[in-house]
């Protein structure tokens, strides 16, 4: 049978790293990578989940199964966050929220994508146009119809809203589910503002489509609470919300695959939806991991820690937007005449360069830097000591 079996087409994302691995050249330089990078270009493990760690090495006593839906001091870990501590369980007067644990964002919107195919069939699920490349993969594999509406104008580089919300209102259908990026949107860096987030839970409650909020980089924008607004403001139209959890970024625990999968519902449905999430999960990885998942709730829900790690996230911020500054007056520094102010409007780890697939390409070729072919850059793997080399190299191509 595996005689048959046809090479598969790498990875868009993962091939660029793949590719960079390869390359001899010292000077190379990779802005495809998925992962924070600090001042001297390194993915680092934070204080407080090194602090974390130990403690629970020194209180571990059994490596017993979780139960199906994860910790139950993780769920309201996570339901912090989103709705903040006076909401956990409640975030809307007559509606109940319930979590489970899944390995990483991925795991969450996999879950999602299995309990959508399995109770509505005939449910779209929606896309931003463009979105994180590996969205249409997984509810593919789920057994779903994946449309598109309208999100990024390259002319303006910001969120196309009128384009958005006409989309919204005249194609999304009932029972169709509508994904939304949190904050931060991967791969433009534009989210829409407070204000549209309203509009947008309006026109989806007006045509009866459910939010799936993929919440990848809660506190990169402008802040823990700043960035939950988009999705609060949503609650009061939506009487139904699922929501995809990541701290891979911000917690920085990309190899431990920490992730959740929340369920907003009225309260006479919440536990028959806990029900079936839980049967999507047994037949798909049975148990959640527990070690990052632990790292999580134990900063969550001691203050101290939870302050400390706070003042790492706001750090990780503030390089991010501080190094979208100095590459947008580096650039011009270099000569470059097109505008890139849009970059430090943006809010992320990830914006679109402004540069086409053949400057991607010879930007490999002759320079060893290495970017997605659209065009979608890490502004995280930009450090003091590569932005010069960087727009200079930039410069040469445009």
């Amino acid at each position: 049978m595996f005689e048959s079996v046809e090479m598969a087409p790498a990875d868009p994302i993962l091939g660029v790293s793949a590719a960079f691995r390869e390359d001899s050249n010292p000077g190379k330089i990779n802005l495809g990578v998925g992962e924070y990078r600090d001042t001297e270009g390194n993915t680092p493990v934070l204080h407080t989940v090194k602090e974390v760690e130990a403690r629970i090495l020194s209180r571990e006593t059994s490596k017993s199964y979780l139960p199906i839906e994860g910790s139950p001091e993780y769920g309201i870990a996570v339901r912090t966050l989103l709705f903040g501590e006076a909401d956990v369980d409640e975030p809307v007067a007559g509606r109940n929220a319930v979590t489970l644990q899944t390995p990483g964002g991925t795991g969450a919107l996999r879950l999602a994508g299995d309990f959508i195919h399995r109770h509505y069939p005939e449910s779209r699920l929606w896309l931003s146009e463009p979105t994180w490349a590996n969205h249409p993969k997984i509810f593919e594999a789920a057994g779903i119809e994946v449309c598109d509406y309208p999100y990024f104008d390259p002319k303006t580089n910001d969120v196309d809203f009128d384009a958005l919300k006409s989309c919204l209102a005249g194609e999304v259908r009932s029972g169709d589910v509508v994904l939304l990026h949190g904050c931060c949107h991967n791969p433009s860096g534009a989210d829409p503002a407070p204000a549209q987030w309203s509009e947008v839970g309006e026109a989806l409650a007006s045509r009866g489509a459910i939010p799936l909020v993929d919440f990848a980089y809660q506190g990169f924008a402008d802040g823990l609470e700043a960035d939950a607004e988009g999705l609060r403001t949503l609650l009061p139209s939506c009487p139904e919300v699922l929501i995809a959890s990541s701290f891979s970024k911000n917690f920085a625990l990309y190899k431990e695959r920490v992730g959740a999968l929340t369920a907003v519902s009225p309260s006479a449905s919440t536990a028959a939806v806990m029900s079936h999430l839980k049967i999507c999960v047994r037949t798909n990885f049975s148990n959640p991991p527990a070690h990052g998942a632990t790292i999580v709730s134990d900063i969550i829900h001691d203050s101290d820690l939870r302050a400390r790690w706070e003042e790492e996230l706001t750090a990780m911020r503030e390089r991010i937007n501080g190094i979208r500054s100095l590459y947008v007056s580096t650039l011009k520094a270099k000569g470059v005449e097109l505008d890139f102010s849009f970059i430090e409007r943006q809010r992320g780890m990830f914006s679109f360069s402004g540069l086409d697939k053949n400057q991607v390409e010879e930007l490999r070729e002759r320079f060893s830097i290495y970017i997605v072919g659209s065009g979608r850059i890490n502004v995280a793997a930009i450090t003091p000591a590569n932005v010069d080399g960087l727009c200079e190299a930039i410069a040469s191509v445009l």
